[in-house]
């Protein structure tokens, strides 16, 4: 049995420690989403603060990961749990366990889910930056909060803090300023062009003056390059906002008709008020100009929304 690590990460200093985290390579290729790696790395600093064994068996993490991409992850026929487990390695940040007939392929030679599992290959990150990340707490939480703002938006960053483990750690950090920042105007020029209301139920709920319960979603994520265009933009109160970017739903070009996934689940009155919507169309903008841009309804619908949909 023999370990391998198939890059090298500096870890002398937390700023050292930062920017190896920042220059891990994110497959990239046609707009398409790759949280694999982003994925694993949350998940080993959840297996971290729970005070796991250093390394995990592919066959224990497998599921889990496996769960972890499902959810969100874009949709796929079949999901690359070994990917991510193969691949951290190329970055310095995760060592492997196991034969040296595996383990001593170059790094582009993927092993296949069925050589991990039967060869019980082990995964976790390297010896130095585990006791380091273990003496540094506020490391972890900086760590786990730039990874999910790098590539999740803000209605779902909860959800998949909770599922790995991390929400506490994280709930008292502060935020990090983003290298792309955002067009603050976005915001107010969505909600003015669907006429402060939701674009699915029509909601319209304010305080005053002060608009409630309304966001303007980017449909091509913000974390994935899409624009702050009103375009690119559709007005959702929070909880047609947060079912949206989990991929419940989708709009279809040209007939802008929402249409649900079979995933979507739960007690009656809950499911059939969602349900209602399906097959109806989007309430739209004021103007033409202002109407959702088909590549990005499209990018929504292969990236995003959980196949396969209702009929």
């Amino acid at each position: 049995m023999g370990a391998a690590g198939k890059g090298e990460v500096l870890v002398v200093t937390r700023d050292e420690i930062l920017h190896a985290f920042e220059r891990i390579r994110v497959w990239q290729g046609g707009g398409q989403r790759a949280p694999h790696k982003p994925l694993l790395i949350l998940f080993e600093l959840g297996r971290l603060v729970a005070g796991q064994p250093a390394l995990i068996d592919f066959n224990d993490a497998e599921p889990k990961l496996r769960a972890l991409l499902e959810e969100f992850g874009p949709w796929r026929k079949r999901q690359a749990p070994n990917l991510p487990f193969w691949h951290l390695q190329t970055d310095g940040l995760w060592e492997l366990e196991g034969p040296d007939a595996i383990l001593k392929r170059p790094p582009g030679a993927s092993a296949t889910v069925n050589e991990l599992r039967t060869n019980h290959v082990r995964g976790g990150f390297p010896a130095p930056l585990r006791n380091a990340l273990k003496n540094d707490r506020t490391l972890v939480a900086t760590l786990a909060r730039r990874i999910v703002d790098a590539h999740f938006p803000d209605s779902i960053r909860g959800e998949v803090l909770c599922a790995v483990g991390l929400m506490d750690e994280v709930s008292g950090e502060a935020q990090i300023a983003p290298t792309r920042r955002r067009n603050p105007a976005f915001r107010e020029k969505v909600l003015m062009a669907y006429q402060y209301r939701c674009g699915v139920c029509g909601l319209d709920l304010r305080l005053g003056r002060q608009t409630i319960c309304l966001e303007a979603a980017h449909i091509k994520w913000f974390q994935a390059n899409g624009p702050d265009e009103v375009h690119n933009g559709i007005a959702l109160c929070s909880i047609h906002h947060k079912i949206f970017d989990l991929g419940v739903f989708t709009i279809v070009p040209d007939t802008f008709e929402m249409i649900f996934s079979q995933e979507l689940n739960g007690n009656d009155e809950a499911r059939d008020k969602l349900l209602s919507y399906h097959g109806a169309n989007l309430i739209l903008p004021q103007s033409r100009e202002y109407m959702p841009r088909d590549e990005f309804l499209h990018w929504h619908e292969k990236e995003v929304f959980k196949k396969p949909a209702r009929t």
